[in-house]
């Protein structure tokens, strides 16, 4: 941990952070302040905040931990594949890239054993066009080159791509459907979670309810954006936590293997012919097994 007292420099916090430690590029503490290792008098800040005179500056971890990227010969479920794409219905438990706490094992390391990967995302997420949680199951879209991870990546910034999931969640919904319309951004008081503050990112979520039981709703959910834990935070939001999520659920819930959230339709234009491509992935079977229980506890109980 390194602090330091602002005496008499002032500016961007991403910048102030490159001028104290040369070692830090811009863009190195843009990324450090985004996963919360730098602290403004113990607040998680943004990168454009503006460091004042007396601010105290908290910098952890600031040295990444080298990351050994080698393939792995893991098992795949590929829905999908040619010489441009991959899509591929990912397991729950299974961590989309390396990183400092996850440093292998992961989706990344499985598919550069498969296949040749798009270079555009950086040396840890090869391919990788987006992401979805660890303990979230099922379908991701993966570039083999870099012209399609252009052409796929453009099409989520313009929000063309399809992206459709169901969530088992807490309590009985009254609305048959509905929208969350509300900005996400780092928790001022939990850098590990995300939260609704006024100044996150746009971030809207349709869900349309599927079934309800006594205590707990089916929904799908479309992604009109994609913002980190952005169904997770949503659904919490709006009183409904995700079952089984540890991070944003209550503690009394049904055990899983995570939240019981799955990326169950994915659908986008293919770089290179152009046709339209709608995939999709069952649950998985903890996840129907956990349906049916309810079912038969309806029926019990009506």
């Amino acid at each position: 941990m390194k602090e330091y007292v602002i005496n008499d420099t002032t500016g961007r916090l991403d910048k102030i952070i490159s001028e104290l430690d040369p070692s830090i590029s811009r863009s190195r503490a843009k990324n450090l302040i985004d996963d919360g290792h730098i602290l403004v008098n113990g607040t998680v800040e943004k990168p454009k905040y503006k460091v004042k005179q007396n601010d105290r500056i908290s910098i952890e971890d600031a040295k990444p931990q080298p990351i050994d990227l080698v393939p792995e010969n893991i098992p795949l479920d590929i829905v999908y594949e040619d010489d441009d794409v991959i899509v591929v219905n990912k397991p729950q438990g299974m961590v989309v890239h390396p990183s400092p706490g996850h440093p292998d094992h992961t989706l990344v390391n499985a598919l550069l054993y498969h296949s040749p990967l798009s270079t555009i995302n950086g040396e840890y997420r090869p391919g990788i066009v987006h992401r979805i949680d660890k303990d979230t199951s099922g379908l991701l879209m993966v570039a083999k080159n870099d012209a399609a991870h252009k052409y796929l990546s453009q099409q989520l910034k313009e929000q063309k791509s399809l992206r459709k999931y169901v969530a088992l969640v807490h309590g009985r919904i009254g609305e048959d459907s509905g929208v969350v319309n509300a900005p996400i951004g780092r928790s001022p008081k939990d850098r590990k979670k995300q939260a609704i503050v006024s100044d996150g990112r746009h971030a809207v979520t349709h869900f349309e309810v599927l079934e309800r039981f006594s205590d707990y709703t089916l929904i799908s959910c479309r992604l009109e954006t994609g913002r980190t834990h952005q169904i997770r935070v949503h659904m919490k939001y709006i009183g409904h936590p995700i079952v089984g999520d540890p991070l944003y659920g209550p503690r009394k819930t049904i055990k899983g293997n995570g939240q019981f959230l799955h990326a169950q339709e994915l659908g986008f234009e293919h770089p290179k012919t152009h046709e339209l491509m709608i995939f999709s992935a069952p649950l998985p079977p903890i996840f129907e097994k956990t349906l049916n229980n309810l079912r038969l506890n309806n029926a019990l109980g009506s």
